[in-house]
């Protein structure tokens, strides 16, 4: 009854989503459980990317310090405090608070003038992430990084604590979906996208863009560090890699290929991108050329570039559109020859 009442595309999500919950229960090897579950962290985070790019026009080559800075800080807490539910919740919540204190003050020094300012800007404040967690080593653990454990589950639950945690990086995945899904078509999303085709026209119309620009900063870097979180929960280790700039282009690539503007697109890019950087490293061992497979990655990105310029899920809801404004011409058309024979 509650499905009947939404639109087709969210039950298509919803059923989507259920199904996922039940993969584990049809291939429950630990490796598939763990790609999913990097998968689904991937999305979280392509997607908080994607509220910058996408919607508001807005390059970041640093994002990666949003999600390291989630990584570490629930690491941090949770190694230095009892491996309790309480202490997961503390870690996520100053993931939570520094992720958008950085992105608050990064919006507020750059974001008034070109975008490009703020891409220079958050690559320069990553580096210095980066640089601090290598040399922090009493905290930081360095290059070397360091283990932690997670608080241990009630019951028969503790025997399937990967099937938990494949299921809370799901439930998180699907409710920050909606979550971004219900900003991005609201009027805010609506100005946001109008900031991002035209800013200059949106402050004609009496919009101060600047606070726009910084809230969607903020939310972002707020969801890349919930990326982060369940980053380390996932493999319950953490190390300077997650401050390294390839993050960031993996997010980007993610959302590329999926489609700049699309929320679903960012989860389809995690799923390929995930899965090439597994099978096509597995092939090394099959030839030797396999052993270079970043090329083939590279040509699998220049082939999806060119025949998807809009993305996967921009290139098939570019043609729906089209195809539908084409039926609706033709229908237009009919009905005119009707009027026009019966007028006749």
């Amino acid at each position: 009854m509650i499905l009947k009442k939404m639109q087709t595309s969210t039950r298509v999500y919803i059923l989507v989503a259920i199904a996922l919950a039940f993969l584990p229960f049809i291939n429950d090897s630990r490796w598939f459980m763990f790609l999913m579950m990097q998968i689904f962290v991937f999305a979280i985070f392509a997607m908080s990317y994607d509220l910058l790019l996408g919607y508001t026009g807005i390059v970041s080559f640093g994002h990666a310090m949003f999600f390291g800075t989630g990584a570490y800080s629930v690491a941090i807490v949770m190694d230095r405090m009892d491996a309790t539910f309480a202490s997961f919740l503390l870690g996520t919540l100053v993931a939570v608070v520094i992720g958008g204190f950085i992105s608050f003050l990064a919006g507020m020094l750059t974001l008034k003038l070109k975008s490009h300012y703020y891409a220079m800007l958050t690559l320069a404040l990553a580096g210095m992430f980066l640089y601090v967690a290598e040399r922090w080593r009493s905290v930081t653990g360095g290059n070397d990084g360091f283990t932690f454990r997670i608080p241990e589950l009630p019951g028969v639950l503790q025997d399937h604590r990967n099937l938990v945690i494949y299921l809370f990086c799901l439930l998180s995945m699907v409710l920050l979906f909606f979550g971004m899904k219900r900003i991005t078509e609201s009027p805010l999303g609506r100005v946001l996208v109008g900031i991002r085709e035209n800013d200059q026209r949106v402050e004609s119309l009496g919009y101060r863009i600047m606070p726009y620009k910084v809230l969607i900063s903020v939310i972002s870097g707020m969801v890349a560090s919930l990326a982060g979180v369940l980053y380390s929960l996932t493999i319950r280790f953490v190390d300077t890699s997650v401050f390294d700039i390839q993050v960031t282009l993996d997010a980007l690539m993610m959302t590329i290929i999926g489609g700049v503007g699309t929320l679903l697109g960012p989860i389809i890019g995690a799923a390929i991108i995930n899965f090439a950087h597994h099978f096509l490293s597995d092939l090394a061992d099959v030839h030797w050329i396999f052993q270079r497979w970043t090329i083939l990655f590279g040509t699998v990105f220049i082939l999806a570039v060119i025949f998807f310029p809009n993305g996967i899920v921009g290139t098939i809801q570019k043609k729906y559109a089209a195809r539908k404004a084409n039926q609706q011409q033709s229908k237009a058309k009919q009905e005119e020859k009707a009027v026009q024979k019966e007028g006749a």
